[in-house]
């Protein structure tokens, strides 16, 4: 492109180019229609980036007087290097959508529905605010409900098509408001009943929807909905864990596991369920990720809250050499949940064994390093209790290096 002046009102004020499809909101700045989707919808911004005023709703007034003046310059221009800018297609409409979910009664209908709901709702974050207000997220609730609930598999015309993927796939990915969510996440429990069956029988691709969609329901629900989870969720969220169907399954099942323990007796329904031999197998493959590491990390100090936790952890054998493995190894955040794992075996399961073996192992001599290095207070201070508690045991002990044994505290 030559040097050649752009007229300022057809930049973005967001992505400094120029408009393809300039949109104005309410407070009258017009942005192009790609970046200020993304700053309302992916970021969840609710002010005006230019005027910082609150955007009262989330309505794009097409700008067409612009656009057809930016299209008439880029042709004016083309000689310059100037792309020509086509015209957008326009965003669906309610009517559209309504009528589209209307006519879907038959198996087959529904599938052609799904398959056109997956490319409008691909398009922009307008089409799929508009799917989400025109009852698109009713329909797909009822398709995934309706085939979680049937005995077996549903049989199609088409194998390759699995009406539960694509309606879990759409869902998910139409990035759902707080409100839907949150109306998701009550149905009396409902749809987290028909979630746990997907998760249950459902393919690969179904489970690791199921697992995503679960954990943006949990991150806006109400801790009392969190306390009645039935058993079976968390089979299958810790069997999600053991499968490894992929990385972002796994550390969607993470969180709302890390999201639960705390509310009610979730930590002790979370151990009996299995939770921490899987845990401790994560921790001891070598290609685990430090962000994984520290969420592993995290459900195990959860978890390690009651004693069935504490129990399984002891009864794993490389289960407190592992925990201690990690400490100065992968982040601040792990060490600091490695240590308090430690601490809380320490309070509460400090048998001679225990003791013996956590000196064998080199736990101690790890807290004493904790001590001699830059590191947060808080761990600090958990790895100097630890040391404290058993004092009498440990600190004369010939398992502890002469270098670190200046260390123990007093």
């Amino acid at each position: 492109m030559d040097d050649i002046v752009v007229p300022s009102f057809f930049i973005c004020p967001i992505s400094l180019e120029i408009m393809k499809d300039p949109v104005t909101v309410s407070t009258g700045i017009t942005y192009d229609r790609e970046s200020i989707e993304k700053w309302l919808f992916s970021g969840k911004n609710t002010t005006c980036p230019v005027t910082k005023q609150a955007i009262a709703d989330c309505d794009l007034t097409p700008n067409h007087t612009l656009r057809r003046l930016i299209q008439a310059w880029c042709m004016l221009n083309a000689s310059h290097g100037i792309e020509r800018i086509p015209t957008p297609k326009p965003p669906i409409s309610k009517a559209q959508i309504i009528k589209l979910l209307n006519d879907a009664k038959s198996p087959q209908q529904q599938i052609k529905c799904l398959k056109t709901l997956q490319s409008i709702a691909s398009e922009n974050a307008t089409n799929k605010r508009c799917m989400e207000s025109s009852g698109a997220v009713e329909f797909l609730v009822s398709i995934i409900s309706s085939a979680s609930a049937a005995e077996g598999s549903l049989h199609y015309e088409f194998d390759s098509v699995r009406p539960t993927d694509e309606a879990l796939s759409i869902l998910y990915n139409l990035q759902l408001s707080e409100a839907s969510l949150k109306n998701l996440m009550g149905k009396n429990g409902d749809f987290i009943v028909s979630l746990t069956r997907v998760m249950q029988r459902g393919s690969y691709e179904s489970r690791a929807y199921a697992v995503l969609l679960l954990k943006s329901m949990v991150e806006v629900a109400d801790p009392m909905q969190l306390i009645n989870l039935r058993p079976e969720l968390l089979i299958e969220l810790i069997q999600v864990l053991r499968d490894q169907i992929s990385k972002q399954a796994s550390k969607a099942s993470l969180q709302v596991l890390a999201s639960i323990c705390p509310w009610g007796r979730n930590k002790v329904k979370v151990a009996e369920a299995g939770v921490v031999p899987v845990l401790i197998d994560l921790l001891l493959d070598s290609s685990l990720e430090r962000r994984a590491c520290e969420m592993v990390l995290t459900v195990l100090d959860a978890v390690c809250g009651c004693a069935e936790g504490r129990s399984d952890l002891l009864q794993h054998a490389a289960g407190l050499a592992i925990v201690s493995k990690k400490i100065l190894r992968v982040s601040q955040v792990a060490s600091e949940r490695a240590v308090r794992i430690l601490l809380s075996i320490s309070k509460f399961c400090a048998t001679t064994k225990v003791l013996q073996e956590m000196l064998q192992l080199g736990v101690v001599a790890k807290l004493c390093l904790v001590l001699q290095v830059d590191f947060g207070f808080k761990t600090k201070e958990r790895a100097r209790k630890v040391l404290k508690l058993h004092a009498r045991v440990w600190q004369n002990s010939p398992c502890i290096p002469s270098n670190l044994l200046s260390s123990y505290p007093a």
